[in-house]
């Protein structure tokens, strides 16, 4: 063995502690809703950091660790224990571990040498440290998601052993810690984030998108409760359009129909702006679904793949910043971007990531499970591999050379895993959904907001 291959082992061992993640990989089987479950589960299992629980933003490429992508890993825990993959004992000890850092990483109004502020965190931590990354923004939508996960893992280990007390009692403190009304910053729509050198971010959460999680969090909150008119406020701004034929509340990537969803079940139950509509957030979910795919389907700019088995836009890595002119049309590549389409806007460049149909599952099986074991059999070798699916590919970007079928992601992405794997483990069991119906902060919010019916009664 060469000094500089020894050198590369050590490294990876210190990092993750696990020589799992190089070891020789098997063949790849063929796809099944196991295999990819099983998979996309270890992305998480074996790359969070042993020190702080923190799940990594993205990998191989090791950048920093993600918020948002640590509540899916504190979520994923459950679905390890319930399908056996990790026993429960297990789960429970990784995620008493996770809240313990949480609970003791600094908070403060400093820029540096910190993890968060007013019990939010920044988006992106560093990996050594687990502090704020650069100039990164205190993050509301990010700590929206992990604290989903904290309340998740509250609901869940309910066994009156101390790990799983200790649990119960960390993960309340963590989500009454924050400071949910202070991110309102005296506005009727909250701040999508804020800076220790420049304050709140202009941008707000306004329109149809993945917030909706976070405000009922924040509605719900026995400490911090924002007004019970932000949910009305919100509402407001929705865009209620017509695409491809389905009529639904419009938002162009997937990822924002499908965040909230991973965490409340809105089948059946409404808020008064469906009841007028006569359809549930559910419904929305799967029109907005379909009507993607529809859209990839008639493909008006002629990207290479496009089809009922290849589709899926929404935000993903991108092949290059690079305009190319691809039969008679200017086309703007991007490398990471918020691609989508919907009556609203239109952001396309031929990319494609597995998670768009993953995060659906649930809304409409009969076409997102077909894609996936489309895409899992046919790019087997340069889309799929230890975790899964990675984050994106292009078939249309054959400029380089080196890549003369089409660019394909080298990294997964810890915000994408987390749909697949837990919306997969929805439509099967509907785990999450049923764990987080007995949390007692999660049924305020969403009785504040003026959801009615269903699993509410």
């Amino acid at each position: 063995m060469t000094y500089f291959r020894c050198l590369f082992l050590c490294l990876v061992f210190s990092i993750f502690g696990s020589v799992d993640i190089i070891a020789q990989q098997a063949p790849l089987p063929p796809f099944s809703n196991e295999v990819l479950k099983e998979r996309t589960f270890n992305y998480f299992w074996k790359l969070a950091d042993p020190t702080f629980g923190q799940v990594p933003d993205r990998y191989p490429s090791l950048t920093f660790s993600s918020i948002a992508a640590t509540g899916f890993g504190i979520t994923s825990y459950i679905v390890g224990a319930e399908n056996k993959y990790i026993s429960r004992s297990a789960a429970a000890e990784r995620t008493l571990k996770t809240l313990k850092a949480l609970y003791g990483l600094k908070q403060g109004p400093e820029p540096t040498g910190v993890s968060g502020f007013k019990g939010f965190f920044y988006h992106f931590l560093t990996l050594d440290k687990a502090e704020r990354f650069k100039n990164v923004e205190l993050s509301t939508i990010d700590t929206g998601l992990l604290m989903a996960g904290v309340l998740a893992a509250m609901s869940y280990f309910d066994a009156p052993n101390p790990t799983e007390k200790k649990i119960r009692q960390l993960a309340d403190k963590l989500y009454r810690r924050v400071d949910w009304d202070w991110a309102m910053n005296n506005n009727p729509h909250m701040s999508m984030g804020w800076h220790p050198e420049t304050g709140f971010i202009k941008s707000e959460w306004k329109g149809y998108n993945e917030a909706m999680v976070l405000l009922v969090m924040a509605m719900g909150s026995p400490t911090h409760p924002i007004p019970a008119s932000s949910w009305e406020k919100w509402c407001e701004t929705y865009q209620w359009d017509s695409f491809e034929g389905y009529d639904y509340v419009n938002f162009e990537p997937l990822f924002g129909h499908q965040y909230s969803h991973i965490f409340i079940d809105f089948k059946g139950i409404k808020d008064p702006y469906m009841q007028k509509k006569g359809i549930d957030y559910a419904e929305n979910t799967r029109r907005a679904t379909l009507a993607n795919q529809a859209y990839c389907i008639r493909n008006p700019k002629q990207f290479e793949g496009y089809s009922a088995l290849e589709w899926g836009l929404t935000a993903c890595d991108g092949p290059a910043y690079d305009k190319r002119v691809w039969k008679g049309q200017d086309i703007n590549f991007q490398e990471y971007s918020a691609r989508g389409a919907a009556a609203t806007r239109i952001v396309d460049d031929g990319t494609i990531a597995p998670t768009a149909a993953g995060g659906s599952i649930p809304y409409a099986p009969e076409v997102c499970i077909p894609t996936l074991a489309h895409l899992w059999n046919t790019y087997s070798d340069n889309l799929v591999g230890e975790f899964g699916f990675k984050d994106a590919f292009n078939r249309t970007y054959t400029f380089n050379a080196s890549q003369p079928d089409g660019w394909f992601d080298k990294d997964y992405l810890g915000i994408d895993q987390g749909p697949i794997l837990l919306q997969m483990e929805n439509y099967q069991t509907g785990l999450i959904w049923n764990v987080m119906k007995k949390n007692p902060h999660i049924k305020r919010g969403l009785l504040k907001a003026g959801f009615k019916g269903g699993w509410l009664q």
